[in-house]
């Protein structure tokens, strides 16, 4: 027997033993969290390749199911983070139809005002629509309390989930840092388990990817190109949360308008990146928290916003209808529209419809102000055509100021730069009769104006006003949270902010109508006499005339305002709240599905197969006989060789 023969057997019990306590991890690991399979390489060495070594330890995986794996993590957290907060919207709103839901509230109230209109001398009757419409108000102030209280929620998750995401951030720039400066394989793959475990669970908060870089450690970026870890290097993540919010906090890129929390990434060498801007993170919980605060739960708020702003401007407000003026010259036809404007009070508006140079019909509207400078252009999010443009102008003077004060408006949007996304043609407006109590305005638009002006007019003039807007009343009041509580009408006035902007949380029924019921039947502005009249048209009012109520509620799309009843609109809102619960449970169950399937298809390749891994050990086992045998034979041939 050669000595390469005992060379090659020696090498070989070497390498099977090798092998051997590798499987014997693998067995032993079968059921740890993380743990990817380990394989051992053999190398063959010696004269015409007749001897063997040990090669590397590698950790067997797939890495295209890893990644999808990360992928799935983060889509799975994203869904069911918003799945559990639109559950919880659904049944704020209530279930469609049911009584302890809005639009059941408010079928209670508008029931007793048809009973009170059959009955208006009873006083018990008049006592039941006030307490109806005190319990509905209040259930709005509860809902819009409520969706603010999930806002504040969001925002505390937001600032837990942040530091969380940014400790794990921080271990897997140290484990890089480890895995440079190890050489033992195995336990090289040990901490490459924990680096993936943890950049796992970094999938949860946010979208990530990463890179694998020539020394073993790997580079850990969002989907939208920020690095946050590079080698040993990992950038801190912080959130300035403010704590409670309220209907008028919001995001903003510039942070001295900004009155939510955003996550803030300090990258290593100072430099500071916003992930709370939009598009900066695109999954997992950070990204969903971010939806919810900044978009889901706003508009739940201004859905209750404008339902409450619509029950109260329903009963105050009269609409005022103006007249299309055509000319026809040399083929082409031209419009402007003439109107006849009364005492309007701050919130009061008249609205046009413009076809810009793109054909494009656009609303144009005018708001009466009496601290707004004239031309000041009301952001989209807060009227109630996101499309269209809203212009201020001071109304103080009364009807006799309109033209000066319209057209000065006018001329300030016409020279501003502001003006030209809007493609509109040069807005102007000609002076008509005037006296205190009224004024005639011709709006132009270069001759293309495509509607008839109206105007929404608020008849009362003051919460005590019971009797002179007849039938208009102010049952609803927008009561201010400062002490002592004061009503005021709501008219949807811009002077102080936006009066819709979480009017929801602050209105009341009218204190000056708990004073005097009477009011609810008057059958006049001047006959206080008992009659179902009033009480018939508020029901009319609620129940059948239309409203136009702002795109940014979402309600029959975003693009433009949506036209119901007040009614119409509550039981709109509760269906859409219902739906959007019901699509993100479904939407969570499918990725849930799709997370789970991605875990099967991650574990098949990189778990641990016990009946294989003893197939390998019996196959080894074998080899390591094998070995042994030649060894064992050489042993007994030197033995007989020694006794010669």
């Amino acid at each position: 027997m050669s000595l390469n023969a005992l060379s090659t057997a020696t090498a070989g019990l070497a390498a099977t033993q090798a092998a051997i306590n590798v499987v014997s991890q693998n067995v032993a690991n079968a059921g740890t969290a993380g743990y990817v399979k380990r394989t051992l390489s053999t190398v063959a060495t010696g004269t015409n390749n007749s001897g063997v070594a040990t090669g590397a330890i590698t950790r067997s995986f797939d890495a295209a199911a890893l990644k999808q794996l990360r992928l799935e993590t983060s889509g799975a957290a994203y869904t069911s983070t918003k799945a559990g907060i639109a559950s919880q919207l659904d049944a704020l709103f209530g279930a469609p139809g049911s009584a302890a839901a809005l639009d059941g509230t408010l079928n209670t109230f508008t029931q007793s005002l048809q009973e009170l209109s059959a009955n208006p001398t009873s006083a018990a009757a008049r006592t039941t629509v006030l307490s109806n419409a005190s319990a509905l108000a209040s259930q709005i102030n509860g809902a819009a309390n409520a969706v603010q209280n999930l806002r504040t929620g969001v925002e505390a998750q937001l600032g837990t989930d942040t530091r969380s995401a940014s400790t794990l951030l921080s271990s897997v720039a140290s484990l890089n840092a480890k895995i440079q400066n190890t050489t033992d394989a195995a336990s090289l793959a040990d901490l490459q388990d924990q680096r993936d475990q943890v950049i796992n669970t970094l999938s949860g908060y946010m979208d990530v990817q990463t890179v694998d870089q020539r020394d073993g450690t790997v580079s850990v970026l969002t989907r939208s190109g920020v690095t946050l870890v590079d080698r040993g290097s990992a950038a801190v993540l912080t959130f300035d949360g403010h704590g409670s919010l309220n209907p008028n906090s919001t995001y903003s890129t510039d942070p001295t308008q900004r009155t939510v929390g955003t996550i803030t990434a300090t990258l290593p060498g100072g430099g500071k990146i916003d992930l709370g801007a939009p598009g900066a993170i695109r999954s997992g919980s950070l990204a969903a928290g971010i939806e919810l605060r900044d978009q889901i739960l706003p508009q739940a708020q201004r859905q209750l916003d404008d339902l409450a702003g619509g029950l109260a401007s329903a009963l105050t407000n009269t609409s005022v209808g103006g007249t299309l003026n055509t000319t026809t010259t040399n083929g082409v036809t031209a419009s402007d529209t003439t109107i006849t404007l009364p005492k309007m009070q701050p919130g009061n508006s008249v609205t046009f419809q413009v076809t810009d140079s793109t054909n494009t019909v656009r609303n144009v509207t005018l708001v009466a102000s009496t601290t707004q400078s004239n031309g000041t252009i009301i952001p989209a999010g807060q009227t109630t055509d996101a499309s269209g443009l809203t212009l201020t102008f001071n109304a103080s003077g009364g009807p006799t100021t309109y033209f000066t004060q319209i057209q000065a408006a006018l001329n300030t949007f016409n020279s501003d730069p502001a003006s030209a996304p809007y493609k509109l043609p040069a807005l102007g407006v000609t002076n008509g009769p005037a006296t205190a109590a009224n004024a005639t305005l011709t709006l132009t638009a270069g001759g293309r104006v495509a509607s008839a002006a109206t105007a929404s007019i608020t008849q009362p003039t003051s919460p005590s006003d019971l009797t002179t807007g007849y039938p208009q009343l102010a049952l609803f009041t927008d009561v201010s949270a400062a002490p002592p509580p004061t009503p005021r009408l709501f008219t949807g006035s811009f002077d102080s902010g936006s009066q819709l902007t979480g009017f929801a949380q602050r209105i009341s029924v009218n204190p000056a109508l708990s004073g005097d019921t009477t009011a609810l039947t008057a059958s006049s502005a001047t006959d206080k006499s008992a009659s179902g009249g009033r009480a018939q048209a508020i029901f009319t009012a609620l129940t059948s005339a239309q409203q136009t109520f702002s795109s940014s509620s979402g309600i029959g799309g975003v693009s433009a305002p949506y036209r119901a009843s007040v009614v119409g609109f509550a039981q709109d809102v509760i269906a859409s709240q219902g739906a959007a619960a019901s699509n993100a449970a479904a939407l969570d169950d499918t990725q849930q599905t799709a997370l789970s399937t991605a875990q099967s298809r991650f574990s098949a390749g990189a778990g641990v197969n016990i009946d294989q891994e003893m197939s390998n050990l019996i196959a080894l086992q074998t080899a390591y006989g094998a070995n042994a045998r030649v060894l064992t034979a050489a042993r007994d041939m030197l033995n007989q060789l020694l006794q010669i």
